[in-house]
């Protein structure tokens, strides 16, 4: 079992009927899916969240952010990872149906309390945010990765990790997705790596130059 708990496997469970149903109906209309792909979940994937659930446990973060809450799939990960390490999940989405979902979807799950939903400019609401986080997953429009980053940087704790997706697919999205890790790779005291899972995660930790590990 994936999960835990079983109202955690459940709410999953109606996450794949919905990721099946959605896939059969993008792939039946072809390019004209494109123009509301807002309906459709576009989940990061059971590999990826595994992986991030995992790196979570591992590294036991207070504080995690989530660009980009859509309706709520990794959310799930996120969320479920979090009761278990004691932390609490910021997730941040423009669209209010599309995080009111995952709100619906989480209390079903029981995780609803460990989550803090904002609705709104995900920029404007991290430069606001008066604290510090210690993982964040970035997984929102990908013209918004770099000001996102911009916003999210100074906000970073020591060895604070960042998980950025979609850095390999859709193809449509590298020139994006690389001006993001470009920019991730001009700064001094983070380390990233491209992990080939999914859709492709850059995966970056910060280190103080003080910090005695170096």
């Amino acid at each position: 079992m994936m999960f835990d708990q079983p109202e955690v496997s459940a709410v999953f469970a109606r996450y794949r009927e919905r990721e099946a149903a959605d896939a059969a109906r993008m792939a039946s209309m072809g390019s004209a899916g494109f123009a509301i792909r807002d309906e459709f979940l576009l989940p990061v994937g059971v590999e990826v969240g595994r992986f991030l659930h995992s790196l979570i446990l591992a590294r036991r973060p207070r504080r995690i952010l989530e660009l980009g809450t859509s309706y709520g799939y990794s959310t799930l990960f996120l969320a479920d990872a979090a009761r278990a390490v004691g932390a609490r999940v910021v997730t941040m989405e423009l669209a209010g149906y599309k995080q009111e979902f995952a709100r619906t979807m989480l209390t079903d799950a029981g995780l609803a309390e460990h989550v803090e939903f904002r609705c709104g400019d995900a920029v404007a609401m991290v430069q606001a945010d008066p604290g510090t986080f210690d993982f964040a997953l970035l997984d929102i429009w990908k013209e918004l990765y770099l000001p996102c980053f911009e916003a999210l940087y100074p906000k970073l704790g020591d060895e604070a990790v960042i998980a950025a997706d979609n850095m390999i697919a859709p193809e449509m999205a590298r020139p994006e997705v690389r001006v993001y890790r470009e920019a991730v790779r001009a700064r001094s005291d983070l380390q990233s790596v491209l992990l080939p899972i999914g859709q492709g995660i850059e995966l970056t930790v910060r280190w103080n130059s003080a910090n005695p590990k170096l």
